[in-house]
């Protein structure tokens, strides 16, 4: 059984984590502000979330001005969705042998 959840990454462990890389991965961007709204999230938690997805490569920041106003949208990079895709085969697995 041990074996089952070693393909489970850390990254995703907390839910905002997962809900940020949910959003990404069906969308080909997306705003903070969407982010936010959409997770209920507060800005300091967001932002902290966020920040340690983009040290791991798994999401990438694109900062922009539209009429004047500050713009940032997020990606996820193509190392965050295999990460992101190991994740769930391995949720998957563990459901199956339940």
């Amino acid at each position: 059984m041990k074996n089952l959840f070693q393909n489970l990454d850390k990254a995703f462990e907390n839910k905002l984590r997962l809900g940020i890389m949910s959003v990404l991965y069906v969308n080909p961007s997306v705003s903070y502000n969407s982010l936010k709204e959409t997770l209920e999230a507060t800005d300091g938690n967001l932002a902290s979330h966020l920040k340690h997805l983009e040290k791991l490569n798994y999401i990438s920041v694109s900062k922009s001005f539209i009429d004047r106003k500050p713009n940032t949208d997020y990606t996820i990079t193509g190392i965050g969705r295999a990460a992101f895709e190991k994740h769930l085969a391995a949720l998957e697995e563990i459901i199956k042998n339940l």
